[in-house]
């Protein structure tokens, strides 16, 4: 029998009673929730050597304990000497029990592995209610292997949520514990 994640029964227990009772919400239907996590990796070294595609998504599926896809150029960019349909990154889409998953990894493990961490920013919102997170570096993950990395690279972890507004989607995920900082003034 498999096994809900902490962060699920956590989300039906505990956050969908108090975001019901902060909103006034009628229904359960209505509190907001996350739907999925997508991080998207750019490489864009990637123009000159075509392995650092590949170890992008190896990297993003060990991260995630689910297989990534390469991204593909959409138009040609002489500058950039790119064209079109050329790799420049990977990306993967997590959603249901790994979504979880990977959310609590997240929190607990991987951000206060940043040095000097002094919590998230609370002013990456979109107005929509989602909320981007860029990490610079994919060493902060356990699961990465600082021997093998050849360089050091960053991703950026988007939450979409049902949220109406980005003040719901703040305490939704404050909620489950994102440690934002008070950046406010």
């Amino acid at each position: 029998m498999a096994t809900t994640p902490r962060l699920k029964e956590k989300y039906l227990k505990e956050i969908v009673p108090a975001l019901k009772e902060q909103f006034g919400y009628k229904s359960v239907m209505q509190v907001p929730r996350i739907t999925k996590i997508v991080i998207n990796k750019g490489i864009g070294a990637a123009v000159a050597d075509k392995k650092l595609v590949e170890q992008g998504v190896e990297e993003l599926t060990m991260i995630t304990g689910q297989k990534a896809v390469p991204t593909f150029a959409k138009k040609a960019i002489s500058n950039f000497k790119l064209r079109e349909n050329m790799p420049i990154g990977a990306r993967v889409t997590l959603r249901g029990n790994i979504m979880y998953e990977f959310l609590d990894r997240l929190m607990t493990i991987a951000l206060p592995r940043v040095r000097d961490f002094k919590g998230v920013s609370d002013k990456s919102f979109d107005g929509r209610g989602n909320y981007t997170l860029g990490v610079k570096e994919q060493i902060i993950f356990p699961e990465i292997s600082i021997d093998k990395v050849n360089r050091i690279s960053g991703m950026d972890i988007t939450f979409v949520t049902t949220a109406e507004t980005d003040k719901e989607a703040y305490e939704l995920l404050k909620a489950f514990g994102m440690p934002f900082a008070n950046l406010k003034k």
